[in-house]
């Protein structure tokens, strides 16, 4: 209806400095940070989550050899919720009862590498610029080869994340940058749903409606990355949600393909018709919190 916007914004603002509430439907701020409410910790969620994550494991990887971590991203709640007097899920226990539930599959903790400021302020996301030390933890944990230097460029286009629309609030945009080096430039990548090569990183995409899926096309069942210049055959598959679409490039430098799927949006029961898991040497469950917490999507 007319000047809906200027409404929702006018709402949200009173609802915050008149009517003093903390949040604005689920939504809340920190500095210069949005988040989302996440709380209480969901442990049916998390059980749900090692089902399936098991189910993979003994369906296609327990007989076929790979080496098989996890790893639970602390999503910006974990950062800025609970100081600030708002509740959230205890991403502690969360991990923990995660780890009982899989236990075939070496953690990894990268908590302790992240902080508030290396995710974006209107946004879910963590910021590509700032992940390099999670990437090396993982490969040096895996034993793979970091991905070295690389070069930071600036897509000139002005970022607002997935809360800035709802929170209805005014908010600066922020630069949005994507890292590179010769390594990354070199990987070729295929779109199995589509049966389409596709860019590392789609400047296109980046200047659309949800810039974060200029990372390797966004949400997609299946991707296959193949790094031409490895130094040897070596193969990885990554179990991933949308925060491995930007991290995934720096995991490539070591393997000679690398495989991301997400079982959000493909049924397990049928990775065996479209993914080799004899040729896989490394296996990594990589999802935020949020998603482990609430993981009816996973199928």
């Amino acid at each position: 209806f007319p000047l809906r916007d200027g409404f929702r914004t006018l709402k949200a603002a009173a609802n915050a400095k008149v009517f003093m509430q903390k949040d604005n439907n689920g939504l809340y701020s920190v500095g210069e940070h949005l988040s989302k409410l996440d709380f209480p910790t969901d442990f049916d969620s998390v059980d749900h989550a090692a089902r399936r994550f098991r189910y993979v494991y003994d369906a296609y990887l327990r007989n076929s050899g790979p080496k098989t971590y996890l790893s639970v991203i602390p999503d910006k709640n974990v950062f800025i919720a609970s100081p600030n007097g708002y509740p959230d899920k205890d991403y502690k226990a969360l991990v923990e009862r995660l780890g009982k539930g899989f236990p075939e599959a070496e953690y990894i903790d990268i908590s302790g590498l992240l902080s508030a400021d290396d995710f974006y302020y209107t946004d879910s996301h963590w910021r590509q610029e700032r992940i390099l030390t999670v990437s090396d933890e993982i490969a040096d944990k895996m034993g793979a080869e970091r991905i070295g230097q690389c070069e930071k460029h600036d897509t000139g286009i002005s970022f607002y994340g997935v809360y800035y629309g709802q929170a209805a609030l005014p908010h600066a945009p922020e630069r949005f940058f994507y890292l590179d080096n010769a390594v990354i430039r070199g990987l070729k990548v295929y779109n199995v749903e589509t049966s389409s090569d596709i860019p590392v990183y789609d400047l296109r995409a980046a200047a659309g409606r949800d810039p974060y899926e200029m990372f390797l096309g966004g949400a997609r069942s299946i991707i296959r990355i193949t790094n031409p210049n490895a130094a040897k055959e070596r193969r990885l598959i990554i179990f991933r949600d949308s925060f491995g679409s930007s991290i995934a490039p720096f995991l490539t430098a070591g393997y000679s393909e690398v495989t991301l799927v997400d079982i959000r949006y493909i049924a397990p029961s049928a990775l065996g018709r479209l993914i080799d898991f004899t040729k896989a040497d490394d296996a990594l469950f990589f999802y935020s919190a949020s998603v482990i917490n609430n993981s009816e999507t996973i199928k």
